[in-house]
């Protein structure tokens, strides 16, 4: 689904992103691991239009998407989380839920005087449609509730909602277990394999858990200094000698609060 081919981002005269290089298969769970500053989350920002890259190529189901920007690539069903969740902090979780399709009616001055009955009946589907993601993630008790008052955990939850609110093709989760203690990072892990197995969703995920990362991943991609280490399934890849010596023999494996 997705094709990275020789990758490169430079700022000023640091490489952030060099030369990395591979391939995301439709309908897997790809995780991305590497020490605090391997280039990965720079990696999500380019594949996502957020940064043009100095040179390399992104193809998404064949089609050239280099440097296209966030919302021509939401367009396309390529969608992203962040490391930390981006919340409408005053609007309920389903009214966040309900922000996110495209070109609604109601975002239309001329429709709302003139077409209020068609406005209604999108939003009413809309709410509907809302109500179903809460559901599918057990949240329905914190419907009501503003986004702002709820914990990270239940924060990375309505991320993850926000994906299923669109016909996503990819989404790219950006440190999804970052500050959630283990409850509810196995209630995300049960989501994601849901979505995976019943709705054909395509992830790719960072994640510095690595029990995390064993349970939901295949296959596993270590980067480092801006390029692809390794990749191979779980137990491949941390057996394997560059990667300890990269990564794991750091003793960063179980700590998510940093940028990469």
């Amino acid at each position: 689904m997705i094709i990275v081919d020789d990758l490169h981002l430079n700022f000023g005269g640091i490489r952030a992103v060099d030369g990395a290089s591979l391939t995301i298969e439709q309908g897997s769970i790809t995780g991305l691991i590497g020490p605090n500053g391997a280039g990965k989350t720079t990696l999500f920002n380019v594949i996502a239009g957020h940064y043009k890259p100095t040179s390399g190529r992104i193809k998404l189901d064949g089609e050239d998407i280099t440097g296209l920007p966030p919302h021509e690539l939401f367009s396309k069903g390529l969608l992203r989380t962040f490391q930390i969740a981006h919340e409408f902090s005053t609007l309920t979780v389903r009214e966040n839920l309900m922000m996110v399709p495209a070109n609604q009616a109601g975002e239309r001055l001329i429709d709302t005087w003139l077409r209020p009955s068609k406005v209604r009946l999108e939003e009413q589907e809309i709410a509907q449609k809302a109500d179903e993601v809460i559901e599918f993630l057990g949240i329905s008790h914190v419907a009501n509730e503003l986004a702002g008052n709820l914990s990270g955990g239940q924060k990375k939850l309505i991320e993850l909602g926000r994906t299923m609110m669109v016909d996503a093709k990819i989404v790219f989760l950006d440190e999804v277990g970052a500050g959630v203690n283990r409850t509810l990072l196995n209630k995300i892990g049960d989501a994601i394999l849901r979505l995976n197995e019943e709705r054909g969703y395509t992830f790719c995920m960072i994640e510095h858990d690595m029990e995390f990362i064993s349970r939901l991943c295949n296959p596993v991609i270590c980067m480092a200094e801006g390029r692809v280490l390794a990749q191979g399934t779980a137990e491949e890849v941390t057996s394997n000698e560059q990667v300890i010596e990269a990564y794991l023999g750091t003793g960063l494996k179980n700590k998510p609060t940093k940028n990469a």
